[in-house]
């Protein structure tokens, strides 16, 4: 199968290292992969931000990037929800479809289309596990405690295949940790509120590292850790999976 790897902005920008681990993993795991050179955002800010119509330019350029490619996997829950949701070309409509039908964010392709068994990854470290909404509500990559249905996680399924790792969940499993996108800029005050109440809770349960599959929710996570002096640490899931993988 040929993948094409599509990294969002923010992680090219300020966390590269996701976006590497996120290649070094799926190559390890037998998948050949590609990574377009002219992918861009892929409009979920202007979006969420009420000017769709702007995004129109992120989507045709979108569909040129990765067409013809059998998955498109991105270490990106939320960004995968809006291509999914709302790509558009009103040119080439049937290959939009294509792309919206065969874009997957990382850990829901591991489970999902590969059915990873097993990891030969190492992380001697307690941990806890942040679920992202967009991952959760909108991929359905793990349960919510709103619904009476049997509790399944895609992340934790993985993360239990990672040798020496300590996994400890927060009291309130499926809370949003105020992120949001632009809802962070737009109530400042609160969405510093509900990260603090996320971290707390992490705290509490006494964890060297906040885990989760949005680099844009850790990136929160971590400025509020940092401006507080905690010793937790953020890292991504691809980070922890891809870690001492032989």
């Amino acid at each position: 199968m040929k993948i094409a790897l599509f990294i969002p902005c923010y992680i090219d920008q300020f966390y590269p290292n996701v976006g590497i681990a996120t290649l070094q993993l799926l190559e390890k795991l037998g998948c050949d992969v590609a990574f377009p050179l002219e992918q861009t955002c892929c409009g979920q800010p202007m979006a969420n931000s009420g000017f769709t119509s702007l995004s129109k330019g992120c989507d045709l350029n979108f569909v040129r990037n990765f067409s013809g490619f059998d998955y498109i996997v991105a270490p990106s829950g939320s960004c995968v929800l809006h291509v999914k949701e709302h790509l558009k070309d009103d040119e080439n409509p049937i290959e939009a479809a294509r792309i919206r039908n065969n874009v997957y964010e990382l850990t829901e392709f591991l489970t999902d289309i590969l059915k990873i068994k097993s990891l030969n990854a190492n992380f001697p470290y307690k941990v806890g596990l942040h679920n992202s909404c967009h991952g959760q509500r909108g991929l359905h990559l793990s349960s919510m405690t709103e619904r009476m249905l049997p509790e399944f996680s895609k992340p934790e399924q993985l993360l239990n295949m990672v040798g020496g790792i300590e996994l400890r969940k927060p009291k309130r499993n499926d809370e949003c940790c105020g992120f949001g996108g632009t809802f962070c800029v737009f109530e400042e005050a609160v969405s510093v509120k509900m990260g603090k109440d996320r971290v707390k809770e992490h705290e509490d349960n006494d964890v060297d590292y906040i885990t989760g599959g949005d680099t844009s929710c850790l990136m929160h996570l971590n400025g509020i850790l940092r401006r507080q002096g905690s010793k937790v640490k953020t890292i991504h899931i691809a980070e922890i999976l891809n870690n001492s993988l032989q």
